[in-house]
């Protein structure tokens, strides 16, 4: 059973999938794992791949959706990325790191892509 905030997720990356599918997106994978790591989802569009961490927020209590993706987390979907890539990959692929932050408010919610959020390394 699901405690609020992995239902609070859950729903975030539900409507993330959905939002980035309306803007031509194909979802490649859903919490993708390499190990203990993971990536929220994988997607693709005109021959870039990206992926993306959905950070979901009911209140602004905490800062916003987008600041835990800090340099541990990032670490985490990067190595997660280079064995997606190492399985699934194409030799001169363009990839790139996504983050969506998802702000729920009772059936309301806004979303906001960052495109290209990060590099690898940059901490």
């Amino acid at each position: 059973m699901q405690n609020a905030k992995q239902s609070l997720g859950r729903r975030g990356e539900e409507l993330a999938a959905a939002y980035l599918e309306e803007r031509g997106w194909t979802v490649l994978a859903r919490n993708y794992r390499a190990g203990p790591k993971e990536i929220d989802l994988v997607v693709a569009r005109d021959g870039v791949v990206a992926f993306v961490e959905v950070k979901a927020r009911a209140t602004q209590t905490g800062g916003t959706p987008l600041e835990p993706i800090r340099s541990l987390k990032r670490r985490a979907v990067e190595t997660a990325a280079r064995r997606w890539i190492l399985e699934n990959g194409r030799p001169g692929g363009t990839y790139r790191f996504d983050a969506v932050a998802v702000r729920i408010r009772g059936p309301r919610y806004e979303i906001e892509h960052i495109p290209d959020a990060w590099r690898p390394g940059e901490y």
